[in-house]
């Protein structure tokens, strides 16, 4: 072989080796961008080659018990730029800014960056800017249908259900801010989807696009134990006692008190979710959206006086035939504690110390059991702790540690002093102590429903009893005793003719930020329930602060859970039980128009007809009186009345015209009435073929309509 043979072979080989070098290198880096920048590499090729665009979920509607709708998603336009695709930046900016009220030199800034392959303009427009702007038919516009939360009864049950937040997010969805909507925003939310398209360099979409689509995941139902017919009837309560008393709070809770399942919850100040007062800063917006049933401490008064008695009662401090004796005060520690009724109440049986609300009788209960046996009961009550309500926010009232008290405090405790708790609290507490015995979680929903496209999948939440707490028997015991309070005690302006009504009154005092009484001021309560025999409803009145001379419960917030009671009792269906009325406690009599005339006037007509009065002292003539004239009461009841002087303000005379509510179900029937001012007095089912009085008679506001309704043939 010659030398230029093997010259030629030694060069071949290493040409083959230096190309075989070159596609190992190749194929080891092919295999490195594979495996080690493969995803990096195709996420950054999908970006440059494609774009994405959010999809919003459908949150989830929150419904009443009755799947009437309280919350739901409603749609407004919000507006995109892309400034690559805009011929005239300025000229699109200016006409936009005309129609959106915006700067046009800033928003000229804003939609010429072709840095940025879009930019939102504004979000959530009006109907009539989406219109001028559509109008404009500008290339390089973008219209985005945008969720929003819509709330159709305003700020009907408002610190339930909450509010979200001002404007959805894409990758977000529309987001809970306070009440169930922040509770339950992880059920109500769902999951976004994306569309996904190709685009060229200047991010236009290319002819041959197909859209490719994840769908998104809808949030689920959340049905509330709240009925909104019984919500209206509070609602309408704690407005009209706002009003009339000129109040800084009143709040109202409606309790199943089997279940804890809360009927209705209303409280003012209210808002409209569908405009939170966001301008207000978070300071000044607390006053409006704080759910003051659930995160308000406040002295429960005369009312706590059911959880003394049946503490005592249970722990075998005082039996049914226990008896006080009354001479006006108790001296405890030193201390000269003083019954609310100068002189006191004398000897009494346990039936009338609670009827009278006889504050020594209680500090003899609590002293009887002795701090620990006291602070037991306490915690099995559950004034401890939080309730576990299914909102946030809740207090857990407060109460004094017991290794730092003393007998003075624990006397005080009996009678609903020198302990804070939250409305829920009591309420709850209350309950306990009529539906056996059991202690309930309270809730505010009752189920989750989520409708998968094929089927609805339903998660029904149940009552969840906490601990027993009494027997059935010392329940029945305080059901008897509460009834008595209604017939013959403190608590008559509650009674119902017909149904038997039980409750208690309560007026606590209020003390100043440094310490100390304020002077003036009271919190007026009633915490009352029906049929005192098989409770079906219980609720807790509060008005807090009453500007009135006369400010005790039993004036002030009975007539308030009667209205509620009645109302709600007559719309559930259930039906009144003539019990007779033959005693003289139970003798029904009809309220005299007392208004107009002179202060002597009205109480020889008040006296005449077996009732009795109490007046503001503000003048001499009559101008206002509760309850109103021929409101059917038990003898004896206490007509409250507003006087003026002669030159003062004039008599109501605001006369309402009957609508007509026949061929309506129960349900319209009861929204068109309430939201005239009238209220509905359900007879048979159905629809309604009669009423009474007449469509078109004009009438007083808060005039009760006798409806008849039958079954369709």
């Amino acid at each position: 072989m010659s030398v230029p043979a093997v010259t030629n072979r030694r060069r071949l080989l290493l040409l083959l080796l230096f190309i075989f070098l070159i596609l190992l290198v190749l194929i080891i880096r092919s295999g490195y961008i594979q495996l080690v920048w493969g995803q990096e590499l195709q996420n950054k090729a999908l970006d440059q080659w494609t774009r994405s665009l959010d999809v919003y979920p459908q949150r989830g509607i929150v419904y009443d018990r009755n799947k009437e709708i309280l919350a739901q998603s409603a749609t407004a336009d919000s507006i995109a730029v892309r400034p690559k695709q805009l011929t005239d930046p300025k000229d699109t900016a200016a006409k936009l800014a005309d129609i959106l009220d915006m700067d046009a030199e800033e928003l000229y800034t804003k939609i010429s960056d072709k840095s940025k392959s879009e930019v939102w303009v504004k979000r959530q427009l009006t109907r009539e800017q989406s219109v001028a702007i559509r109008e404009l038919n500008v290339k390089g516009i973008y219209f985005t249908v945008e969720p929003k939360r819509y709330y159709p009864n305003g700020s009907t049950a408002s610190h339930i259900l909450g509010f979200t937040k001002k404007y959805a997010e894409p990758a977000e969805g529309i987001v809970g801010q306070e009440g169930i909507e922040l509770y339950y925003d992880k059920y109500l939310k769902g999951l976004p989807g994306k569309i996904i398209m190709e685009t060229d360099a200047q991010g236009k979409e290319t002819p041959t696009n197909v859209d490719r689509m994840v769908p998104p995941i809808d949030g689920w139902n959340v049905i509330l134990t709240i009925d909104q017919i019984i919500q209206h009837f509070a609602e309408k309560a704690v407005a009209d006692a706002m009003e009339q008393y000129q109040a800084d709070k009143v709040y109202c809770i409606v309790m199943d008190p089997e279940t804890g399942d809360v009927l209705a919850m209303a409280n003012r100040p209210d808002f409209d979710p569908n405009e939170p007062p966001r301008e207000l800063g978070y300071e000044g917006m607390e006053a409006f959206i704080k759910n003051i049933a659930v995160k308000d401490n406040m002295d429960p008064g005369s009312t706590f006086k059911v959880i003394t008695t049946a503490s005592a009662l249970e722990s075998g401090t005082i039996t049914v035939n226990s008896t006080f004796n009354d001479p006006g005060y108790r001296i405890v520690d030193g201390q000269r504690i003083k019954c609310w009724r100068a002189g006191g109440h004398g000897h009494q049986t346990l039936h009338k110390a609670v009827q009278n609300s006889c504050n020594p009788a209680f500090m003899d209960m609590a002293l009887g059991m002795g701090v620990t046996q006291f602070y037991d009961y306490l915690e099995a009550f559950g004034f401890s702790s939080r309730t576990g309500i299914d909102i946030y926010g809740e207090e857990r009232g407060v109460v004094m540690n017991e290794a730092s008290v003393k007998k003075v405090d624990l006397a005080r405790m009996g009678f609903g002093q020198a302990i804070a708790v939250t409305p829920i609290q009591l309420i709850n507490a209350t309950a306990a102590v009529i539906n056996g015995g059991n202690l309930m979680q309270p809730r505010l929903v009752k189920a989750l429903e989520f409708d998968d496209g094929n089927e609805y999948i339903y998660e029904e939440m149940k009552p969840i009893i906490v601990r027993k707490v009494i027997s059935e028997s010392t329940s029945s015991i305080m059901r008897d005793i509460l009834e008595a309070v209604v017939k013959e005690g403190s608590g008559k302006n509650a009674y119902i003719p017909g149904y038997r009504v039980a409750g208690k009154t309560g007026t606590a005092q209020k003390y100043n930020p440094g310490g100390g009484i304020k002077q003036g001021a009271v919190v007026a309560s009633f915490i009352g329930f029906a049929p005192a025999d098989d409770p079906q409803l219980l609720v807790l009145f509060m008005v807090d602060e009453p500007k009135v001379a006369v400010d005790f419960g039993s004036v002030v917030a009975a007539p308030y859970v009667k209205m509620i009671l009645e109302d709600s009792l007559n719309y559930m269906g259930v039906e009144p039980v003539l019990d007779g009325g033959t005693s003289e406690q139970t003798k029904m009599v009809t309220v005299p128009e007392v208004t107009g005339g002179s202060l002597t006037e009205a109480a020889k007509k008040l006296r005449d007809a077996g009732l009795s009065y109490l007046d503001d002292q503000a003048g001499t003539r009559v101008i206002k009186q509760m309850p109103l004239p021929g409101a059917e009461v038990m003898v004896d009841t206490t007509v409250l009345l507003y006087t003026g002087s002669e030159s003062g303000e004039p008599k109501n005379e605001r006369q309402i015209e009957v609508p007509d509510v026949t061929k309506k179900s129960i349900r319209e029937a009861n929204n068109i009435l309430t939201s005239e001012g009238l209220r509905l007095r359900i007879e048979g089912t159905g629809l309604a073929v009669s009423q009474k009085p007449a469509a078109g008679t004009m009438v007083e506001p808060d005039t009760i309509i006798t409806v008849t309704f039958q079954a369709p043939q």
